[in-house]
């Protein structure tokens, strides 16, 4: 029945509007995704709530660019005083590892709803080392001294406790990250490129966050080569952190047809953050099926199935997949 409503040609778009929400709880992601479409369009582009439930869509695919885009659309048709858009933008950017990103968010849809509880718990999950502050001017101190008695430098951390993640930047540093990152947010991705180059220049060529932002301006441009040595950098010095770059390392592994590469990828991504990210066991199951590794592809669609299940879902479009992958297995 819902699907035959969405084949009517009638102007309605507070029903198509609704028929997009049922969709999605009922996971037709794209039947959802076509729904909300038609109400925009309806409206002429001007329909905040649709934007924001199709951006809520987009981000459970990981279709992140394209859910920015609605997110960001829904924040500009209410002069930026939507909270729920603010909120769920903060989830894009927590999921993308721009965690100081997340938290102006959640910080924006509080201040527009102070009783917005998913921001406030959102925030309070936070952790408060992932804000990216200008450094203080450095005071005079005595050099401290290892065992040994050599000058141990300021944030150095011994092999035993890891590699020290720096969230600070200098003046000069810290401007060109705000200017990059207004470009992006603008469209200007050349700008933004190049701001973040600058910044990347003056730091020795790693600072996590801008390494991860310019390998996203990149991917907008298509040069993918770029944002692989970019995502490269990330993922095998702070992986674990931010284990979107597995992620993205895997989508370009697979556009490049480096099946195994991607499929390393994507196991990395879900040691990393299975319990948030369940939908990698789609990819990784995707890309062991195009290796022909049907049984594989089958244990991980059974194992997506059964955390959506914990989680109180199941797509409609599940079953239909896992029989698919049974019969490839006869």
């Amino acid at each position: 029945e819902l699907f035959a409503v969405l084949n009517e040609k009638g102007f309605d778009p507070i029903g198509f509007y609704n028929l997009g929400n049922a969709f999605a709880r009922l996971g037709e992601s794209e039947a959802a995704l076509t729904a909300y479409r038609r109400a925009i369009e309806q409206r002429k582009g001007g329909y905040s709530r649709a934007h924001n439930n199709l951006g809520v869509v987009l981000l459970r695919q990981g279709r992140w660019d394209e859910a920015y885009d609605a997110f960001n659309t829904a924040l500009k048709l209410e002069n930026f005083r939507y909270a729920e858009a603010s909120y769920n933008l903060g989830r894009l950017y927590a999921a993308r590892g721009q965690s100081d990103l997340a938290a102006r968010e959640w910080r924006r849809a509080i201040y527009v709803d102070p009783k917005h509880d998913a921001a406030r718990l959102a925030l309070a999950r936070g952790d408060d080392d992932d804000v990216i502050a200008v450094e203080k001017a450095p005071e005079v101190k005595s050099p401290k001294t290892t065992a040994k008695g050599s000058t141990a430098p300021s944030g150095a951390s011994s092999p035993a406790s890891g590699p020290v993640r720096r969230l600070t930047l200098n003046q000069t540093s810290f401007d060109f990250l705000q200017r990059a990152r207004d470009a992006s947010e603008r469209g200007r991705m050349l700008d933004a490129v190049d701001n973040y180059r600058r910044l990347l220049n003056r730091e020795g060529g790693y600072f996590a966050p801008a390494n991860l932002e310019l390998s996203y301006a990149l991917l907008s441009l298509k040069r993918y080569d770029e944002a692989l040595a970019q995502l490269r950098k990330v993922s095998e010095r702070d992986g674990a952190r931010y284990p979107v770059s597995y992620f993205h390392l895997a989508r370009l592994y697979e556009l490049k047809g480096e099946l195994k590469l991607a499929e390393a990828a994507f196991s990395q991504a879900l040691e990393a953050n299975v319990s948030s990210n369940v939908r990698f066991l789609l990819d990784l199951s995707r890309v062991r099926e195009k290796q022909g590794n049907f049984k594989g592809a089958l244990e991980a669609m059974e194992r997506y199935v059964d955390l959506v299940q914990q989680q109180g879902e199941k797509p409609v479009w599940s079953e239909e997949r896992l029989a698919a992958l049974r019969a490839k297995l006869q």
